[in-house]
């Protein structure tokens, strides 16, 4: 048998790709790995023997925590099932390749430089597929593949599979396996043998799925350097595991800047950071620098309306609930209506789209259960639009989409939610779930649909009117296309409440446009859902500045300053 290239390796843009079995001598496939790139993560794969590696660079090289899979391409077998509303394809442009990074950081994973998808997108070792929407055109997934044959003459005619991402706020099921049995497949037509792969131990999804297509475990081992990227995989567990995805966020950017962390209360997410003399409680993103007042504004909508109204901002027509004479006349002349507590968070208790007095009334009875002042508003249709405010300045911006579901042709609207509601779940560290309440059963009649109805194949149902996260909902940022005006308005919002870090809601028509109005503002917005947005670092940055080095605090001035004198009063210094 033909010998393969000696001490082969790939660049895959993220890191190269170097195969352990190729390198006779331990010590030169350590002297590989020590010329790692900076901010990149070099692979070892195919390591028989790491304990002889580790021994070379003790100290600069780690045994990774996964498992490597093997499918045997002779005994595979594709799917009759036809993907549900998107399609699989080669990465062919720019734009994919920007889209595939927004799912890469979305996904914690490392970034490629955009150009180095299409400048090797001759070099037919290297397999870039993506998923798209077949209604949005949006990317909603995508795998790498590498054909060892055309990388370094593998003479046992092998594959594998590399950096299959999903973008978790995709509601369309089944992208991950289409996207592996692609690959496969293409990988049979070239006359590959195998196809291998490296997953997390404790990635369960995934193994699940890999499992379920006939991978099985293999006794190779996969080695990497010691670097920031892969500092959790080899530090060892850190005490506060149990902190909520929101207040983590903000433990580990205070973590990284070696800010001392003591956790208070973990389920409630509750943590003191400390650097320099200075000491700050903080409650995920609500720290001691909000005041009773400002919370107090935030607590009552009915209070928030009449605050940030004052300020100038636009707000929509709204009567208390104990008004009951005049509701009739309230929804006669806007038509449809919202009903919410003037109190509370995540959705709860809230009812959009109302059009007649008796389900208004039975709205206000649901609501009355979270708080007993309850509010009814002109309804404003359009899209949701949460703003991350932190200093007074705009950090990151994001339409939120109501809940929705896609029918396969054959189980029933609440199998399909439950599977959703499973699906945020996993993709959101448990913070979101698809309540199978009044609300949804309202949502779902008033589109002629009952719980028990198959929905036909690729039909998509909204199951949801409100757009909270908590509830279902997903989140698509929008931060490079938000129009001034909505900056400004957001901003004359916090400052009328004087709160150094604020959500704002408006609704609105686009975030391209000027138009909009004011639902509510939220003390506690959740930072984790504006990823790849720099919000737990700006947030980090109000508390601590000095946390900064003295370069990056120059130059995030130097920025603030240039801004200002072009009158972008949107723009944060340090900001993607």
């Amino acid at each position: 048998m033909a010998e393969p290239l000696p001490n082969a390796s790939i660049d895959c843009g993220w890191g190269r790709l170097l195969f352990g079995q190729t390198f006779k001598v331990p010590a030169e496939l350590a002297a590989a790995m020590r010329a790692e790139g900076h901010d990149r993560r070099d692979i070892a794969f195919y390591v028989r023997d790491p304990h002889v590696l580790l021994a070379a660079a003790p100290q600069e090289l780690f045994l990774d925590p996964s498992h490597t899979y093997r499918l045997d391409l002779s005994t595979y077998r594709p799917s009759r099932r036809r993907p549900l509303g998107f399609t699989v394809r080669r990465m062919t442009s720019a734009e994919d390749a920007i889209e595939v990074n927004r799912i890469y950081a979305a996904q914690h994973m490392v970034a490629v430089p955009p150009d180095f998808f299409w400048h090797r997108r001759d070099n037919r070792a290297i397999i870039h597929l993506v998923a798209e929407d077949l209604r949005t055109g949006a990317i909603v997934g995508t795998v790498t593949g590498i054909d060892h044959a055309r990388a370094f003459e593998d003479p046992n005619r092998g594959s594998s599979l590399w950096c299959l991402a999903v973008d978790p706020q995709s509601a369309r099921p089944g992208i991950g396996e289409t996207l592996v049995r692609h690959l496969v497949e293409l990988f049979q037509t070239r006359g590959a043998q195998f196809t291998d792969l490296s997953v997390m131990h404790d990635n369960d999804v995934a193994i699940r799925l890999y499992e379920k297509l006939g991978f099985e475990r293999l006794p190779f081992f996969t080695v990497k350097c010691k670097n920031p990227i892969n500092e959790r995989l080899f530090a060892g567990p850190d005490v506060e595991s149990n902190l909520n995805p929101y207040a983590r966020i903000i433990v580990d950017e205070a973590r990284r800047r070696g800010i001392g962390v003591d956790v208070i209360d973990s389920e409630g997410g509750f943590f003191r950071l400390t650097y320099g003399g200075r000491s700050i409680a903080c409650r995920e993103s609500l720290s001691e620098f909000t005041t009773a007042v400002a919370m107090s504004i935030c607590d009552d909508k009915a209070v928030t309306r009449r605050i940030v109204s004052a300020a100038g901002v636009r707000v929509p027509e709204q009567i208390d609930a104990a008004e009951c004479e005049a509701l009739p006349s309230f929804i006669e002349q806007h038509g449809l209506v919202v009903v919410k507590p003037a109190r509370g968070e995540q959705g709860k208790g809230v009812a959009v789209g109302l059009d007649n007095i008796e389900a208004v009334e039975r709205a206000v009875d649901a609501a009355r259960a979270y708080c007993q002042h309850v509010l009814v508003e002109a309804f404003h249709d359009g899209l949701d639009l949460r703003l991350i405010v932190i200093d007074y300045r705009l950090v990151a911006a994001a339409i939120r989409k109501p809940a929705s579901i896609v029918g396969d042709g054959t189980s029933n609207i609440r199998d399909l939610i439950e599977r959703q509601s499973k699906r945020r779940s996993l993709a959101t560290g448990g913070e979101s779930r698809i309540p199978l309440d009044d609300e949804t059963e309202r949502c779902i009649l008033a589109q002629e649909f009952t719980l028990d109805d198959v929905l036909e194949r690729d039909s998509e149902l909204q199951v949801r009117r409100t757009a909270n996260l908590h509830t279902g909902g997903t989140i698509h940022d929008v931060t490079d296309r938000i129009h001034p005006v909505l900056v400004d308005a957001a901003i004359r919002a916090a400052r009328a409440i004087h709160i150094p870090v604020v959500g704002i809601d408006f609704m609105v028509k686009s975030p391209m446009q000027p138009d909009y109005v004011f639902i509510e503002a939220n003390e506690r917005p959740g930072l984790a859902n504006h990823e790849p947005q720099p919000t737990a670092e700006r947030f980090v940055d109000l508390l601590f500045p000095l946390s900064l080095p003295a370069a990056a605090r120059a130059a995030a001035a130097e920025r603030h300053q240039k801004n200002n004198q072009a009158g972008v009063g949107a723009s944060l210094p340090g900001s993607q």
